[in-house]
């Protein structure tokens, strides 16, 4: 099964779009698949549209009265994911506003099956771009990403700071039992959150890769949401926090990472299943 977090407010007109280009890349994949909408506190028709489509496609909505932000969404869509799905499913986060394309799903859910236990697209990858992107949320959104390759860096990924990304259900569902509501701990702090999901998962010790994409700003129907100074803030504080270490890092975290570690992965640093599934071939 693949869940398909979107995390809406404000997306009347893309909602629909957004769900009838899901349904088409779905179709071809053939495997079985659900929406889980999270409606922020939106003030337009987001609310009525999503209670229409799911009349047709497979949707799940939920509602927040007044707008919590991107940090408080996406957890609440992540534990509800959670408490539904299987170990080996797989739950894919993507904008709601149209700028992240469908097709790009199975080419990250190859690699959560090759092992992988996240995969983020990436703008900075071979055959990746942007396009519809000004020169100052270029040159800002490059200075952000350098910065947390610098502060947290994993192997292979350049890209940090968008949201449309693939998680094996079993990491997400042990990040929720570790971490707790400090899973995404900075959810006032603007687009913090989409970083910080990928530094908990580094915590765990998870395989992180990435595909090239291309981000299709010329299509968002919407306005941004993005307040820049406050997601810089976000950003400074995080590498305070993990890297940087102010203050002290709960030691049942470490504890419970570490037996994390040990029971996911073998000395190579493969995922076990994986690895029992190549012994069995070699056999």
């Amino acid at each position: 099964m693949i869940y398909i977090l979107l995390p809406a407010y404000n997306e009347e007109d893309a909602l629909r779009p957004m769900t009838e280009k899901i349904e088409r890349v779905m179709k071809e994949m053939g495997t079985p698949y659900r929406v889980v909408v999270v409606n922020d506190g939106s003030k337009d028709r987001t609310a009525e549209i999503s209670e229409a489509l799911r009349s047709r496609y497979p949707i799940d909505v939920i509602t927040h009265s007044y707008n919590r932000g991107l940090g408080e969404t996406e957890r609440d869509g992540m534990e509800y994911i959670s408490e539904r799905a299987a170990a080996g499913d797989v739950i894919v986060r993507m904008d709601c506003d149209d700028t992240h394309d469908p097709q790009y799903i199975p080419s990250m859910v190859a690699k959560i099956r090759e092992g992988y236990e996240v995969v983020t697209t990436s703008r900075y990858a071979p055959g990746g771009g942007q396009v519809g992107v000004d020169w100052y949320r270029r040159t800002i959104s490059r200075i952000a990403n350098l910065m947390m390759k610098m502060f947290f860096p994993i192997s292979g990924v350049w890209e940090y700071s968008c949201g449309y990304r693939a998680y094996r259900a079993a990491l997400i569902q042990d990040a929720l039992s570790i971490f707790g509501n400090q899973f995404l701990d900075l959810k006032g702090m603007g687009f913090t959150s989409t970083v910080e999901k990928l530094v908990k998962c580094k915590m765990l010790g998870a395989r992180v890769a990435e595909v090239p994409f291309v981000l299709r700003y010329d299509r968002k129907l919407s306005t941004s949401k993005v307040v820049t100074s406050i997601t810089t803030l976000g950003y400074l504080m995080l590498v305070a926090k993990y890297c940087l270490f102010v203050g002290s890092v709960n030691p049942e975290w470490k504890r419970r990472i570490a037996e994390r570690k040990h029971r996911m992965y073998d000395s190579a640093g493969r995922l076990l299943e994986t690895a029992g599934r190549e012994s069995a071939c070699a056999e």
